[in-house]
């Protein structure tokens, strides 16, 4: 599972015996004993435990046991939340944690706001809301798309490097451009030569996803275009301005021939390599993908490059695109659960934001220059990540539609997913799937998340 599936919640397996212990904050031992429930890759389990650690050195007579979790998250969370045995805090898929609220499954964190300070100093989108004063949770950590680049095929092909500020971003065109001359077929031809050999491409120009919202989102908004009307009650995704962003996306694979379509770069069966892979073997010389990239780059010492991504009108990246956390109800230390959500992802005390993995959720880490440099000022962060990450977020962020659509899940699942995939397949135009299908997802909507100022 790459770095994205995870952040979408592809499947998982089960907890075994330490999700049976799990039981609303309840425990045998002396003291308060409390479940901290999460996902993620080793070394994210590692830099938890660590925070977990921490946090019971801070506050005496507490323990918490991680129950982590890498496989069929979602699954086994709605097993724990159907027989009333829910940890105390833990991450939640983002679509699960609007139903979980709903249903009264999640503490209001609106009434600790005062009393953490650090919560209440967020990015506005890193809110989620239930209702007017009901917070029912916090994007996990901040994540944006950009476009990552391997920094010998662009200097193989003789062509500047992706710009790293918004101000100077690529237009569409330029993309396109640049892309012809990063492809190139076995035989070193480009697809404008004759002769080109398009089922025999050594490296693609770009690749970038058309059936995953977050990174086709801020190219939709940056054509002046978007999903929903302002209500969210009807879908735009018909409108010329969206239709242009997906055909775009589309010839990228059919008519330029610079990025490879559905199944190009599997390696076995429909696992994709990730981006630190494609980068590396110069598969791929631009990929558009998220920040949490940067922890694998890092790790399979890519010699990588950063950049914003192109623009068509203002530019745009999606933001947020993460999980939840939140506190479940019905436990026994609500107060110092809510302590260990605010403790959870404070930069402080948990090393994947200076890893590369997280980006962090308070305003003053993108604003005060030495939060800033607290955690971006060392190897991990290469020096054009001020401009291209923690500018661009603060200046150009959108947030992901996931935190925004109501029912999002069952649109995706239902008549958006398989749109966009057709769209990828090339079978029919944009213009014709997206006339089909936006009448059905406005059938569907049910308007815009709740959303206020702190």
């Amino acid at each position: 599972m790459n770095r994205r599936d995870l952040f979408r919640i592809g499947g998982l397996a089960a907890l075994g015996a330490a999700a049976a212990a799990c039981g609303g904050g309840g425990g045998s031992a002396p003291g308060t004993q409390l479940q901290f429930m999460y996902w993620g890759s080793t070394f994210e389990q590692k830099a938890v435990e660590k925070m977990l650690r921490q946090y019971e050195q801070k506050n005496a007579g507490v323990k918490v046991k991680p129950l982590f979790t890498p496989d069929e998250y979602d699954v086994k969370l709605n097993t724990l939340v159907a027989s009333g045995r829910v940890p105390d805090v833990g991450y939640v898929p983002m679509a699960m944690s609007f139903r979980l609220a709903e249903q009264g499954k999640l503490v209001n964190l609106f009434p600790y706001l005062k009393k953490y300070p650090q919560l209440a100093g967020y990015l506005p989108d890193a809110y989620l809301w239930a209702a007017r004063d009901n917070l029912h949770g916090l994007a996990t950590a901040n994540e944006i798309e950009l476009l990552w680049y391997a920094k010998d095929a662009v200097a193989e092909a003789g062509i500047a490097p992706p710009p790293a500020d918004a101000a100077s971003a690529w237009t569409w065109d330029q993309l396109v451009e640049n892309a012809y001359k990063l492809t190139v077929d076995q035989n070193g031809k480009h697809p404008d030569e004759s002769g080109f050999d398009p089922k025999q491409v050594r490296q693609f120009g770009i690749s970038s996803s058309i059936t995953y919202g977050a990174a086709w989102y801020g190219f939709l908004r940056s054509n002046g275009a978007d999903f929903a009307d302002e209500a969210g009650r009807r879908c735009l995704l018909d409108s010329p301005e969206a239709v242009k962003v997906f055909q775009n996306l589309q010839d990228l694979i059919y008519k330029h021939r610079v990025m490879p379509g559905p199944g190009q770069l599997a390696a076995t069966g429909d696992d994709v390599p990730g981006t630190n892979i494609l980068l590396k073997t110069k598969r791929v010389a631009m990929v558009v993908d998220g920040h949490w990239s940067l922890l694998d780059m890092n790790e399979s010492k890519v010699n990588y490059g950063i950049g914003v991504l192109p623009r068509y009108g203002e530019p745009f990246t999606a933001s947020q695109v993460a999980g939840a956390t939140a506190v479940f109800a019905g436990g026994k230390h609500v107060e110092e659960a809510v302590e260990l959500l605010a403790f959870h992802n404070d930069p402080r005390y948990v090393d994947l934001f200076k890893q590369g993995l997280w980006m962090p959720q308070e305003r003053k880490y993108y604003e005060d220059q030495a939060a800033v440099d607290s955690w971006t000022k060392n190897a991990e962060h290469p020096p054009e990540f001020r401009t291209a990450v923690v500018d661009y977020a603060r200046e150009h962020g959108v947030p992901d539609l996931r935190n925004r659509v109501k029912n999002m899940s069952a649109i995706s699942s239902d008549v958006l997913t398989p749109a966009l995939q057709e769209i990828e397949s090339g079978k029919r135009p944009a213009a014709d799937v997206l006339k089909q299908a936006a009448p059905k997802i406005t059938s569907m909507l049910q308007g815009w998340q709740h959303t206020q100022e702190v």
